[in-house]
């Protein structure tokens, strides 16, 4: 009897221990947190009611999957105080577990060590297929090509047409394949003084820059290493002389927003995450209201093809982060699973970074929803090619600095009728000594 007793009491201990244990277990779970950053609005610079709708649905979703686990995000930074208050947690070693990353900030903190390399962590991943990515928004993510980031939502740069203005003219929507002759030709027949005062008050291109063009020239503007431009080249001469022929038709003449909104433009660039939020009610109310229009591929030079920039907003994991499997979940739950990534096209204005998910019927009715019966939706199928065949801005600190330069140096040359070839070969000198500085 002693004996049963004793085992019966041994028994009660251990079921006591293990439940104890249980219970520090469900404790500690309950303890973890993963800290978020994250900033108000949209990263594209439109209209955004939404912004927390998808984060708050991805974060239930991951709790509920991960019992123990609380997602943790500081509400109301907003976009233009979001790089200095992710500097201020650096400086403190507070980085957030997983953040959202500024294109003008990931350089940076990839060479700070700040962001952790995820190759390791996604080649260990045997679930995890990077083919399912846009490439060109998967490599927007990599710096030396290590994958340090991945695409949360990805916009591709198209052309805005107004399609009342060209059947007006007698003139077709432009095919994709089109080239920079093409639409000379359009612009030089619909750029015309139009009451008959003397001015010209209908144009071709509104804020139709160099760099669009150069996008298309086939051209390469800086080295392999970013340490010395390629702006004298025979692609970027090229480029230059089609971006004066079309400066040409206006006849000094400034073309202004207003002319475009006002329906006197024939073509516009825009980002879709643009045409997507003044395509919808009720901002189409707002904008673009007096003709119809839609987007289309830029034309291509000789050399080059229909290509245009691609933008994406990047999510990363924290290099010092105490819970980097979590953190690695996290980041698939708002970059890879598919539920989550066609809320981008529910709540949000841009394009899911997932092939399947943005060529989806889904996608395409979640689109069309909010537009007018007989409004044309952008085809699937261009708006995957747009991204997957774009161009992406180069990551290197003094990159933006170049382009406002060569801004200025091309707006002068165009302004002052100066010689395009000695022009851009005395920049070209003036730039690479910069660089080397």
């Amino acid at each position: 009897m002693k004996k049963r007793k004793w085992i019966t009491m041994a028994a009660a201990v251990l079921v006591l221990a293990a439940a104890a244990a249980g219970m520090i277990k469900m404790k500690s779970q309950k303890e973890i947190t993963l800290e978020f950053g994250m900033f108000t609005g949209s990263n594209w610079d439109v209209a955004s009611a939404n912004c927390f709708v998808i984060m708050d649905k991805a974060i239930e979703a991951f709790e509920e999957s991960h019992p123990g686990v609380k997602i943790h995000y500081d509400s109301g930074i907003l976009k233009e105080d979001y790089s200095e208050w992710c500097a201020r947690k650096l400086l403190k070693g507070e980085l957030p577990d997983v953040f959202m990353v500024m294109d003008t900030d990931f350089n940076q903190y990839c060479a700070l060590g700040a962001l952790k390399n995820l190759d390791d962590v996604i080649a260990a991943d045997k679930e995890f297929d990077e083919s399912k990515y846009f490439t060109t928004a998967l490599n927007i993510g990599k710096n030396d090509g290590c994958q340090y980031a991945l695409p949360y939502e990805v916009v591709p740069t198209l052309l805005f047409v107004n399609k009342s203005l060209l059947a007006a003219e007698g003139i077709e929507m432009p095919k994709q394949d089109w080239t920079w002759n093409d639409m000379y030709e359009i612009c030089r027949q619909v750029t015309r003084d139009t009451d008959g005062d003397g001015w010209i008050d209908q144009f071709g291109t509104y804020n139709y820059g160099w760099l669009n063009v150069v996008h298309t020239s086939g051209a390469s503007l800086f080295d392999d290493d970013f340490s010395r431009v390629n702006f004298a080249s025979e692609e970027v001469y090229s480029s230059l002389r089609f971006v004066r022929k079309m400066y040409e038709l206006n006849h000094g003449q400034k073309v202004t927003q207003e002319d475009y909104n006002n329906g006197k433009v024939a073509f516009m660039p825009l980002t879709f995450a643009e045409y997507r939020t003044y395509k919808t009610y009720p901002y189409k109310i707002k904008k673009y209201t007096g003709f119809q229009w839609d987007c289309t591929t830029f034309p291509a030079g000789s050399r080059g093809a229909n290509t245009s920039e691609v933008d994406a907003l990047l999510i990363g994991v924290s290099a010092w982060t105490e819970h980097e499997q979590l953190a690695w979940e996290f980041l698939k739950q708002l970059t890879y699973e598919q539920e989550m990534q066609m809320d981008i096209f529910r709540y949000s204005q841009g394009v899911s970074v997932l092939k399947d998910v943005t060529m989806s019927e889904e996608a395409a009715a979640a689109i069309q929803e909010d537009m007018d019966e007989g409004e044309q939706v952008i085809d699937s199928g261009l708006l995957c090619t747009v991204i997957e065949e774009g161009t992406i801005a180069p990551h290197f600190q003094q990159y933006d600095q170049v382009i406002n330069l060569a801004d200025n140096e091309i707006s002068k040359m165009l302004e002052e009728e100066k010689n395009i070839d000695s022009t851009i070969k005395i920049f070209q000198r003036s730039i690479n000594s910069y660089l080397k500085q």
